[in-house]
């Protein structure tokens, strides 16, 4: 049995984005139970030199929606990244996983060779769906969902293994 490259992708993507706001929901409870600074949480970073949360959460959402997009041949649509609190950050989740649910499995099954260029300062890169999807979209896309959960988890936030599949 093989797995298409919908299913690999746009259900995975939308599951993990609903589990990240309710982790984001979960540091939220924290913040008012606890008296935390909710603006130093949204700000916050795991090293200097990284990117906040709120950062991690736009990178996220933009990996789902620009992998999920690309695959399926469309442009991707432009989400500024406005968001100043956490209330827009779960908008922000909420209109990715809206957009999710405009691919059917027949927009993305077949791309497993379709080419995929990835335009960067230093050069393009160049995939196969297939590749593009596995060696590169998901990996990315959960690194930045991880990094958001430790950097709450680095702040305190009561986050369990369950938390981080919007079981706990």
């Amino acid at each position: 049995m093989t797995i298409s490259m919908y299913r690999a992708s746009v259900p995975v993507f939308s599951a993990m984005l609903k589990a990240l706001d309710h982790v984001l929901a979960k540091a939220e409870r924290h913040a008012a139970e606890t008296g935390a600074d909710p603006d130093e949480l949204f700000s916050a970073r795991l090293a200097a030199d990284m990117l906040p949360l709120k950062s991690q959460v736009q990178i996220a959402c933009d990996h789902a929606k620009g992998a999920s997009c690309r695959l399926a041949g469309r442009d991707i649509p432009s989400f500024p990244d406005n968001e100043v609190n956490f209330t827009d950050l779960h908008a922000r989740i909420a209109k990715t996983r809206d957009l999710l649910k405009t691919f059917a499995e027949a927009d993305i099954d077949g791309s497993e060779e379709r080419e995929i260029v990835i335009a960067l300062r230093q050069g393009d890169l160049r995939f196969t769906g297939m590749q593009y999807l596995l060696h590169y979209a998901t990996p990315n896309f959960y690194f930045h969902v991880t990094t958001a959960y430790d950097i709450l988890r680095s702040r305190g936030v009561p986050l369990g293994k369950a938390d981080f599949f919007g079981r706990g």
